[in-house]
């Protein structure tokens, strides 16, 4: 009796010191929690939200602008104008996502696209003569989509395949495409009057319709349709979860049994046929086709747009959300500086320091997983 009532006390004893080693344990892990710093906390909230940044700089600029460039700012007109300016850009910049959140780079986006929109123009362009004869608008656009889906094809190939780094294979291919451009195209403009009349569908997304007192392009509702696809693509099926992985850890993704060459193959055409749309798109804004469009200021956009987004430049982390605030910032940037009457190059100052603050700040939140 006295051994087994000394066991059930012993029994009963190692519980309650194991219920109090427990109830310490949580206290010491409340008691850390609690002590963890404000900036730790905006470290962990940064990195749950990769979007919450660049929306912040966006509320900013647009608040300062407000306070600075006057009224007019607020107007539906300025804002709906911010719109159309950057839907091109903003398009480029979610092809170029694609590219980064796999940790590559795309600089050959800009020139595919031009290389596109000279296909789709020339298909469609007659002088008049006897022997002239325009292609139906409709084949010109998939002309121009599958000159674009290629040779984003031929990139992902030689980055997935050969191995080659994305930089050195996107900067050959760059020059490679834009003099292929300029010899088809004898680098001639090909403006909205020397078009055919059924060029309508080539113009589709320059055309307008209002709500209220705001004027929304075609080109708009395009832009943001694409961002909204992409969105429920990255977050809400396997392709855009293998992506991120493939950005995040290429070799841990291979033993996770994703086939990552099919995953970037798969990434680098997406781009050229987004870069397409950017292409349809940019014919309507602009009514004229030209090759001598200054592709590198499309591509440091893109990338610009990209980076501010709070893409990491590493891959396999970053909210395509975040992107399209990176290219309202763009474009708000330069309006509320034109209707300040500053200095042009106080936006390309303003646009370098957001840059290097936006590498920063996901260097920073980075080191939370660490």
């Amino acid at each position: 009796m006295n051994s087994g009532h000394r066991e059930g006390t012993n029994s009963m004893t190692q519980a309650q010191d194991f219920e109090s080693a427990s109830k310490g344990a949580d206290q010491n892990v409340a008691q850390f929690e609690e002590r963890k710093s404000p900036l730790a906390k905006l470290q962990h909230v940064l990195h749950g939200n990769p979007a919450l940044v660049p929306l912040i700089v966006l509320l900013g600029l647009i608040a300062f602008f407000g306070i600075f460039a006057g009224d007019r700012f607020f107007s539906a007109y300025t804002l709906t104008l911010v719109m159309q300016q950057v839907a091109v850009v903003g398009i480029l910049a979610a092809a170029q996502t694609l590219v980064v959140l796999t940790a590559g780079i795309d600089l050959a986006i800009g020139v595919i696209m031009v290389f596109s929109f000279v296909v789709m123009g020339n298909w469609v362009l007659t002088d008049g003569s006897p022997g002239d004869f325009a292609i139906p608008a409709v084949l010109a656009l998939l002309a121009g989509f599958v000159v674009a889906g290629f040779w984003g094809f031929v990139n992902g190939n030689l980055v997935a395949r050969l191995r080659l780094p994305p930089f050195i294979v996107t900067l050959g291919t760059w020059n490679i495409i834009m003099a292929i451009c300029l010899i088809y195209s004898a680098n001639e403009t090909m403006r909205e009057a020397d078009l055919t009349a059924q060029t309508q569908l080539l113009h589709i997304f320059g055309q307008n319709f209002r709500v209220g007192p705001a004027v929304v392009t075609y080109g708009v509702v395009a832009m943001i349709a694409l961002y909204v696809v992409l969105w429920f693509m990255l977050n809400h099926t396997a392709f855009g979860r293998h992506i991120y992985a493939v950005g995040d850890d290429p070799d841990a993704a291979e033993l996770a049994g994703i086939s990552t060459k099919k995953v970037l193959i798969a990434v680098y055409t997406l781009a050229g046929l987004i870069a397409g749309l950017a292409a349809w798109v940019s014919i309507g804004r602009n009514g004229s086709v030209s090759p001598s469009t200054v592709v590198t200021d499309f591509n440091l956009q893109a990338i610009t747009a990209t980076v501010i987004g709070g893409i990491s430049l590493f891959g396999g982390r970053g909210s395509i959300l975040g992107v399209l605030f990176g290219t309202l910032i763009v474009g708000i940037m330069s309006m509320g500086l034109n209707m300040m009457n500053a200095d042009p190059q106080w936006k390309v100052l303003l646009t370098g320091v957001l840059i290097i603050a936006a590498v920063a700040v996901d260097q920073w939140i980075r080191k939370v997983s660490s």
